[in-house]
This record gives C-alpha cells, sequence and structure tokens, in this order.
C-alpha cells in the first residue's frame, strides 16, 4: 500500500464528459501515456517520470479537504500504473471511483466502480476491457471514425451507454456527430462541456 505516483495535477470540478457529465468530482491526473493520440489535448501528461508523485494515503487527505464523493482517475493513461493501492484506499474510504482509460494495458485487479472505456486506433485495447467497461466514449476527429467507433461498439459484451465526442479541434466534428447520431440512435454525443465553461 505504499505505492508512489506520478501526479500531473489534482482538482476538484466539475465532471465534463460522457455518462458523468454534471458531477462534481476530483480530478487526479497520473503522469504517462505512450498511446500518442495526433489529436491529445493533454500531451504535457504523456512523460512518466519527472512528476512530484503521492501515495495513496496522501491523494486521500486532498480529497477530504473537499466535498467530493467523485473522484476520477485519469492521465495520460493511467493503468500504466498499478492502481490496486489507490482504488483500494479511495473505495474503502467510501469514495466512488471513476477511471478513463483507452484500454492499452490491462485492467487493475480491483474493480473501480465506474469505467470510462475510450479506445484508440493508435494502440490496440486489451481485450479484457470490452467485458467490463461501464460506459464507451470514442473521439471523433474525421469521419472515417465512425466505422471505427462501431466495431468498437461491437466488440462490447453487453449494451453500454455509447458517447461520440468530438475533436475540440477539429470544427466539423460536432456537426458530423449530430448527423450521425440521428441516424443511429444507439449513440448520444458527448461534449467537453468544462471546455466551453472555462473550467478545469
Amino acid at each position: 500500500m505504499n505505492s508512489f505516483y506520478p501526479i500531473v495535477e489534482h482538482f476538484y470540478t466539475i465532471q465534463g464528459e460522457g455518462y458523468w457529465a454534471g458531477t462534481p468530482a476530483y480530478f487526479i491526473r497520473l503522469g504517462g501515456c505512450d498511446v500518442g493520440c495526433s489529436w491529445c489535448d493533454t500531451r504535457y501528461s504523456w512523460r512518466k517520470e519527472g512528476w512530484p508523485t503521492a501515495s495513496a494515503e496522501q491523494m486521500k487527505e486532498w480529497i477530504c479537504r473537499t466535498p467530493a464523493r467523485h473522484v476520477v482517475l485519469t492521465g495520460g493513461e493511467p493503468t500504466m500504473h498499478d492502481l490496486e493501492p489507490l482504488i483500494q484506499t479511495l473505495q474503502g474510504a467510501g469514495y466512488f471511483i471513476q477511471i478513463e482509460t483507452s484500454g492499452a494495458y490491462a485492467p487493475p485487479s480491483s474493480r473501480p466502480n465506474w469505467i470510462t472505456f475510450s479506445p484508440k486506433r493508435f494502440k490496440s485495447p486489451h481485450p479484457a476491457w470490452y467485458a467490463i467497461a461501464d460506459e464507451l466514449k470514442v473521439v471523433i476527429h474525421a469521419p472515417s471514425d465512425f466505422q471505427w467507433a462501431e466495431t468498437q461498439r461491437l466488440q462490447c459484451q453487453r449494451a453500454l451507454p455509447s458517447f461520440l465526442q468530438p475533436d475540440f479541434y477539429q470544427q466539423s466534428a460536432v456537426k458530423w456527430i449530430l448527423e450521425y447520431v440521428r441516424e443511429h440512435p444507439s449513440w448520444r454525443l458527448s461534449l467537453q462541456w468544462h471546455r466551453y465553461l472555462g473550467i478545469p
């Protein structure tokens, strides 16, 4: 239980994306990602080394200073790290734990309360995520991404809340998604509301 994690940033805000959009949440962004998405909006988190580190107990103390009950573990790619001690510590303190992952690595042994699975073309997901994800979120950067998104949804082993999220820097993406979801109502639009609201 003495694992230390590289901390890019941590803050209490509102979840801006996907199923839990609008929910107050404490975000912990861990350093390190080797997926390499060309449109990534958090490239600063890619390096794994050189960040200040913190233990699970220290992170619990940060969260305890806020009214947060919902905690989001994100990155980078958080599953590059052994999340077992962190999930156990925070769940043991009564927190609802959501992880946001591309699925590039195997799932942790301890089950988070919610798994946001956001597979990427750039690195094939570990197959285990398709069976345990709670929501599917696919970023749309180009029209060809819709077909790829459908291949991902079909691999999920149960019906999930499924979101298409526009690349914030691709101005046409929202229009494409609006047209697509009207024709394919099993999908929903996810916007990055925190960007529009100017909050972390």
